[in-house]
């Protein structure tokens, strides 16, 4: 980060001025001429005594009708790090949209007025993406570590709506709503054409958009204390957000909304073959437990090889998708339906081996016993397991050159 000292900018003339801002937090408002300033100060303070980079505060008042737009004006003509920013609409997400669109920090980030999410959280959150360790970040409220002071109904109403993002979008990020957020510049300039709501579920359609894209979400814990004066209503909001999910859901299965693939390689996965090969024993070994739990219930109610062949497919599905992840560092949504596909024909090959293995013992022991049955899976398994590496490394997740 590179500072040049000027004499007499801003009030304690002598505060560094940044060549390059870090970060840019954004405060969409409406109607809050009475809390605006007090909060805001509040917020700058904080980042002046604590916060170790550059920033600006950015106020993004939607349409407001009270003297919420003076109250920005003239905390912009006081103090150097904070713009005011008017929109002609009203809409959370149209606000956010404006005022990341135009601003040239690092790292976008947004907070609600009210400062309900404690302040401490905010260097967690902006952390990693400065560093370039991840892409996205949001405060949680549904963390075991997270405390959290709000009313019943609200708790029910979040915890409800996360559930159904998990159910019907496949989201994996656990509070879509929290307004205490974080993307980097260069992410958001990608993703922010293909977001299309204006109002409370941008938030949301962005996150679903940054997972689907194979970018990395990080989240953290955050202390938040609920609003008694939100302006938030919360019926109107609700439909609306059920709309987006449908809305959603509805352009990414029929293909009108394109996911674009952001993923990049895993820094921590190396195309070195020993560190491949430990990662991908770990996944085989996890597999392979679960293999022998399904064959051993499917047994009582099938033959072997029936229960054979329907143990090796559920597995072989999600050992595709774990070593794809976390084996070779393959990320986002291209391409991932041709690796099922390649998977499922070097399970046909692992079935293959596990068959015969299984006929061979048939016709040397009729009677062989289940333990027996197992034994020679789990050997059988172990060369299966050699040739799917091979096949996966050299076929299915080669490295281009």
């Amino acid at each position: 980060m590179t500072t040049t000292v000027e004499p007499g900018a801003g009030p304690d003339g002598d505060r560094p001025v940044f060549s390059a801002l870090d970060v840019d937090i954004v405060i969409p408002v409406y109607n809050e001429e009475h809390d605006l300033e007090r909060n805001v100060c509040r917020l700058y303070a904080y980042l002046l005594g604590s916060f170790p980079f550059s920033f600006r505060i950015t106020i993004a008042d939607n349409a407001s009708t009270d003297g919420t737009w003076q109250v920005a004006k003239m905390l912009e003509a006081l103090l150097p790090e904070i713009r005011a920013l008017h929109l002609d609409e009203k809409g959370r997400g149209r606000a956010l949209r404006t005022a990341w669109s135009g601003s040239n920090a690092t790292v976008l980030a947004y907070m609600d007025v009210d400062l309900s999410t404690d302040l401490s959280a905010l260097l967690p959150l902006v952390a990693p993406l400065i560093s370039g360790h991840s892409d996205v970040a949001i405060g949680s409220r549904l963390t075991r570590s997270s405390r959290v002071e709000r009313g019943a109904k609200r708790e029910i109403i979040s915890r409800c709506y996360n559930v159904l993002l998990h159910a019907t979008l496949a989201s994996r990020f656990s509070d879509a709503q929290c307004g205490f957020k974080a993307i980097r510049a260069d992410r958001a300039r990608q993703l922010l054409p293909s977001v299309e709501d204006s109002g409370w579920f941008f938030d949301t359609e962005l996150l679903v958009l940054a997972e689907r894209s194979g970018l990395r979400i990080h989240e953290v814990p955050v202390d938040w204390a609920d609003d008694p004066d939100s302006r938030v209503e919360l019926l109107p909001t609700i439909v609306a957000d059920l709309r987006g999910i449908v809305r959603l859901a509805r352009g990414l299965a029929t293909g009108r909304l394109k996911v674009l693939d952001l993923s990049v390689p895993d820094k921590d996965v190396p195309a070195g073959l020993a560190r491949q090969l430990g990662r991908f024993a770990a996944v085989g070994v996890a597999s392979t437990i679960a293999y022998l739990v399904l064959f051993v219930l499917a047994r009582d109610v099938m033959a072997s090889q029936a229960a054979n062949a329907f143990a090796l497919l559920v597995t072989a599905v999600a050992n595709t998708a774990a070593n794809r992840r976390m084996t070779f560092g393959v990320r986002g949504t291209s391409g991932r339906l041709r690796h099922q596909f390649q998977g499922l024909a070097v399970f046909v090959l692992g079935l293959a081996l596990t068959s015969l293995s299984l006929l061979a013992l048939h016709a040397l022991a009729p009677h062989a016993s289940e333990l027996l049955e197992v034994t020679v899976l789990v050997a059988a398994n172990v060369v299966a397991t050699l040739v799917r590496f091979t096949l996966f490394r050299s076929w299915i997740f080669r490295r281009k050159a």
